[in-house]
């Protein structure tokens, strides 16, 4: 029988669907696999790339200079085989580099980084101390994590999880919400219980215990 969770229940507290909170555009698309072929192919193309850099230790020069003689024979074959064929040869700048992709490309990023600098203006002006001293804690124990592993491995671990987790967290949400919340209310009894049977029967220091003896 499927478990359900109710919205005060949900991981994080979660209010909102997990397509909404990542922007119902493209980018959400591609993370909870709703456009499975391109999320597929991201997913493939950074393990390759995580295979050839880390496994078979590949040098990064070297493999751009194999794309790009690659890419030429490609290019060199298409344009002869199109003369031959008294067909249009091919327009590769034109495809690849046109300006509105460009554009379109340089906007998206241009805001992305303008909402991560809003964001971070807000944490680091300190009206919320609570969540400027996570922040800081949490990016302290993500460099001592990072500093574990190589940046192609951090790099490939960060992005294969953002390609797997949300998506296997939408499909399970009310059976990972349910383990979620029973899993914080055994925590809860468990510390309740060791601290009514050790840690309150520490003997504390306290006005009673302080009193000087008189001379």
């Amino acid at each position: 029988m499927p478990l359900h969770s109710s919205s005060s229940q949900k991981l994080f507290g979660r209010q909102r669907p997990l397509h909404e909170l990542f922007g119902q555009g493209k980018v959400a698309n591609i993370i909870l696999w709703r456009d499975k072929r391109l999320s597929s192919s991201i997913l493939i193309s950074v393990s390759l790339v995580w295979l050839l850099f880390e496994v078979m230790e590949y040098n990064f020069v070297s493999l751009l200079c194999h794309i790009s003689i690659l890419v030429m024979l490609l290019v060199f074959i298409w344009s002869n085989g199109a003369e031959l064929l008294k067909q249009p040869s091919p327009k590769i700048p034109e495809l690849m580099l046109s300006e509105e992709t460009f554009t379109r490309a340089a906007l998206l990023v241009h805001e992305k980084i303008g909402q991560f600098l809003s964001i971070l203006h807000q944490i680091a002006c300190g009206k919320d101390l609570k969540l400027f001293l996570s922040t800081v804690v949490s990016l302290w124990i993500i460099s001592v994590v990072g500093s574990w592993f190589s940046t192609i491995n951090l790099l490939f671990f960060v992005l294969s999880c953002g390609l797997t987790l949300p998506a296997l967290y939408e499909r399970y949400e009310d059976e990972v919400d349910y383990l979620v919340m029973k899993g914080s209310v055994d925590a809860k009894e468990w510390y309740n219980k060791f601290d009514s049977q050790f840690l309150g029967k520490i003997p504390r220091g306290g006005p009673a215990a302080t009193k000087t003896k008189k001379p």
